[in-house]
């Protein structure tokens, strides 16, 4: 048994809710539940209860064992000086409240339904890809598909944290925190930390002082990278190296450690060095990139922005002093499309929550339904059980639903959860 399921009962009234009495024998009527705290505090505020013939108005308290109070120290807490009711599985220990009175506690052991306890059980205990999966093409469609939608803001929501963070580290300056979300994106999930403290320990303004030289626009990358500490033979990082090294001393420069970077099992397309110089690419055709993020109309407008092709040295290497066979080396479509999702689509949203402007949130999930459904381990389980996503809002949205919420068995917060249970 857990706390979650008998907020979940007591929430919901998953019991015997007529002829309730306390442990003392008092009678007891629930006339509101309260409002489920996901914050510090007691667990339900704001509920109305009849006890005995005293109407009371205050907070509920839900542990598994009443002696879980004093565990929790909640006597010393003022928080709790306004609990009206106790809400246990099993009364072990009385409790009182600061001036002495004994704190009135309703016992559910006899009162939760079997059954529901045993679908409960089922459910958080089976060893299911997703606890449910049994039961989930007996939800009803409309349920799933409202469920799915609020999952695609949540998990947009989520992405929006990381907007939010530099926007505030960068004092408001919303091309500068533009300009680290998409360099951050730029290094996928393995390199996203190390993209991130590159786009850091470079302004905007200082790369914009370069803007014409894109030997110089590489050299700063890649040497803040940490990537040019190295002996060369090939003449071109030779030449960055002798760029960075007046750079550095010039601003003050201090390169990040070579270690940070992953490129084991990567495809060589994806290694930092083609990031960066694809990044560097980017800065080097245009600038007010935040401008035209907001600006773009459709998904075709946003991935123009991105039309970035690598010549020369790059077009026969994918890392310093190792030739390849020649090839011109582009931004792919399918890398452009988890940049809108991942950086574009978050920064367009966040813009429209950070100035009430509900035309930038809408514009944010119009854009990922127009997007394809992502392509990965996790969506390709969903498709085996039958559930195809249309766009990339749905694959988000199931994405979410995955990690978020199957993962962590907390099945007892998830709409699809509920209606299988009820």
């Amino acid at each position: 048994m857990t706390e979650d399921f008998l907020h979940y009962a007591w929430r919901y009234q998953h019991f015997q809710p007529h002829h309730l009495h306390t442990t003392q024998g008092q009678a007891l009527s629930i006339l509101a539940v309260g409002e489920l705290n996901r914050h510090a505090g007691p667990d339900f505020t704001n509920a109305r209860l009849r006890i005995g013939d005293t109407l009371w108005a205050g907070n509920v308290e839900v542990h598994i064992k009443s002696s879980d109070w004093l565990a929790h120290h909640h006597e010393e807490d003022p928080a709790y000086n306004n609990v009206v009711l106790h809400v246990v599985l099993d009364d072990d220990q009385p409790v009182y409240r600061t001036n002495g009175e004994r704190l009135p506690c309703l016992e559910l052991r006899r009162l939760l339904d079997p059954d529901l306890c045993s679908a409960y059980y089922r459910m958080l205990n089976n060893t299911l890809w997703i606890p449910c999966q049994n039961h989930w093409h007996e939800v009803k469609e409309l349920t799933k598909k409202l469920w799915l939608e609020r999952l695609m803001v949540e998990r947009l929501e989520a992405k929006t944290e990381v907007v939010g963070r530099l926007l505030e580290q960068n004092r408001g300056d919303w091309e500068e925190m533009c300009y680290q979300v998409l360099l951050r994106n730029f290094g996928l999930r393995v390199n996203m930390d190390p993209c991130e403290q590159v786009a850091r320990s470079l302004p905007l303004k200082l790369i914009g002082r370069h803007r014409d030289n894109l030997l110089q626009i590489e050299a700063l990358f890649f040497g803040q990278a940490g990537l040019l500490d190295v002996e060369f033979t090939d003449l071109y990082p030779r030449q960055l190296q002798q760029e960075y090294r007046f750079l550095r001393q010039k601003y003050g420069l201090e390169p990040l450690p070579a270690g940070n970077w992953k490129f084991l099992r990567m495809r060589p397309a994806n290694f930092p060095t083609m990031r960066l110089a694809q990044f560097a690419v980017l800065l080097y055709q245009g600038s007010n990139l935040f401008s035209k993020i907001l600006a773009a109309r459709d998904i075709e407008e946003l991935a123009h922005l991105f039309s970035v092709t690598l010549h020369g040295y790059w077009s026969e290497h994918y890392t310093f002093d190792k030739v390849s066979p020649r090839k011109l080396k582009h931004l792919g479509g399918n890398f452009i499309e988890l940049l809108i999702l991942n950086a574009c689509i978050p920064i367009i949203f966040y813009y429209g929550v950070y100035t009430q402007d509900t035309r930038y949130c809408d514009q944010a999930l119009l854009l990922m339904q127009e997007l394809p459904p992502e392509e990965n381990h996790i969506i390709d389980g969903w498709k085996k059980l039958g559930v195809v996503p249309e766009d990339a809002g749905n694959s988000q949205a199931l994405l979410h639903l995955k990690r978020e919420y199957c993962e962590g068995r907390r099945c007892l917060h998830c709409a699809v959860g509920n209606a299988i249970l009820k």
